[in-house]
Formats: structure tokens, C-alpha cells, sequence
């Protein structure tokens, strides 16, 4: 997800950039041994952050990254220098119609669960979620989409994301208390945003202005995973923040 910002960054900067339990290269028991909660994950990168010696840190997360990192912040807000937000929502404001379908799956998961791995998990919705609606596909690698379906379809994966995604509720219930948090410490924030995003809408973006009124907020002609689209722009707009988080302290 970070390979194009990273680079860009890493001359100033350490970067690190973990693949979650259940992602990318990191081990994924199966769901019947671990519960997949955002809870226990959040509590995992808590204990990464330890071992690795990060005592203070900026977060930038995106997605799911947006929950976990929340936890992270609420639990040590001493830790947060700033934070980044990329299409990660806080707010309800920001979950377009799509998510729908994902509220029934929360209300009854035994009867909705079939369309909710239809709505989420399959070739055709991973490649929306990266193209979104874009004016400009061409501008994106098959190679995107086609990489995280494998990961996706790797033995077990269904059914941890399924019961992880069940657990998403508990993300939506936890905004008021997200919320408060931001209004109570006012932590220097960058929220940069695909406009051409499927699931999170620009107002999830705007809404974070509403608790954090100095928020800097840009909203970029990409989709959910922006930094496919729009890397140099973000890493443009990360830099200069950071350079502005370091200067005031």
C-alpha cells in the first residue's frame, strides 16, 4: 500500500509500515484459533510499536489502518505527535450507500452473510475498490486488484474477513468517542482523500474540520487507495506537514 510513499519519505523520516495479522506477508491463523477483532489487532500494533522502540510517533493510516491507529491514539495520546488520514473514516458522515448492504450484515450476519462477501470479497469488488470512479483507469495496474485478490482468496482468508469486517461495527459505534477524543487534544492533522472513493464519501473528509478545526484538509482526484493515484501529491503534502509538526514543537 506505502511503497510509492515510503521512498518518498525515507531520506527525512523512519518509516514503518507493518502488514497486520491477517495481511499482507504477516501469519494469519485461522479464524476457528485467533478472533479477528479490531480490538485484539490494535493491541498487536501496540506491542509492534514497543518492540521496535517507538515511543512517539505520527500515524498515518488509511482504511482499516484508521481504526486500529485510532485505538492507538485514544489508549496513548502521549505517544501521537500527529496524524495523517488517508480515506479512513471517523465519522458516519462518511459511509456512502455501498455500506448498506454491510449495516444488514451487522443486524444479521447468518442471513446476509453470502451478499456481504459477494459485496466485499470478490474479484469484482476489490478492483472497485481500487478504481472507484475514476475519470482516469487506465492510470491504474490490473496488477493492484489481481495482488490483493490473491491474498484474499489464500485458504482461510474468507473467513477472516468475514469476522473481521462483522466486527467493523465496533468501529462505528466507538466515532462519538473518537470524536471527543480529537476535540479534546486538537492533534495536528493531515487528512488527504480520493474523491473517487466507493465506500468512504468526502464528507467523512470535511467532518474531521468539525473537531479539529486547524485540520489541514485536501481532497485529491484518486480513488480508496489514493496513493495509487496521486503519490507524488500526497508525499508533496506530507512532507510539508511534517516539516510544519517538527518545526512547532
Amino acid at each position: 500500500m506505502f511503497e510509492q510513499l515510503i521512498p518518498g519519505l525515507g531520506d527525512a523520516f523512519w518509516v514503518i509500515a507493518p502488514d497486520h495479522l491477517g495481511f499482507g506477508h504477516s501469519d494469519a491463523p485461522p479464524a476457528y484459533r485467533f478472533a479477528y477483532t479490531f480490538d485484539r489487532l490494535a493491541a498487536i500494533a501496540e506491542h509492534w510499536t514497543q518492540a521496535v522502540g517507538l515511543r512517539r510517533y505520527t500515524l498515518f493510516v488509511q482504511d482499516y489502518g484508521g481504526p486500529i491507529g485510532m485505538r492507538l491514539a485514544v489508549a496513548h495520546p502521549d505517544r501521537l505527535q500527529a496524524l495523517i488520514v488517508q480515506n479512513a473514516v471517523s465519522h458516519e458522515a462518511g459511509l456512502g450507500p455501498l455500506w448498506d448492504q454491510r449495516r444488514a450484515f451487522w443486524r444479521d450476519r447468518a442471513a446476509n452473510e453470502a451478499a456481504l462477501r459477494e459485496n466485499l470479497l470478490s474479484l469484482a469488488a476489490t478492483k472497485q475498490r481500487h478504481i472507484g470512479s475514476t475519470p482516469h483507469p487506465e492510470r491504474y495496474s490490473p496488477d493492484l486488484w489481481v495482488d490483493e485478490y490473491r491474498f484474499l482468496t489464500q485458504p482461510g482468508m474468507i473467513d477472516i474477513q468475514s469476522d473481521l469486517f462483522y466486527d467493523y461495527r465496533t468501529n462505528v459505534a466507538s466515532y462519538p468517542a473518537w470524536q471527543e477524543f480529537l476535540r479534546a487534544t486538537q492533534p495536528p492533522l493531515l487528512v488527504v482523500w480520493g474523491r473517487y472513493d466507493p465506500s468512504f464519501q468526502t464528507a467523512g473528509a470535511l467532518a474531521y474540520r468539525d473537531d479539529v478545526p486547524g485540520a489541514q484538509v485536501h481532497l485529491l482526484d484518486a480513488g480508496h487507495f489514493a496513493l495509487d493515484e496521486a503519490a507524488d501529491e500526497i508525499t508533496a503534502l506530507t512532507r510539508t506537514f511534517l516539516a510544519q509538526v517538527n518545526a512547532a514543537r
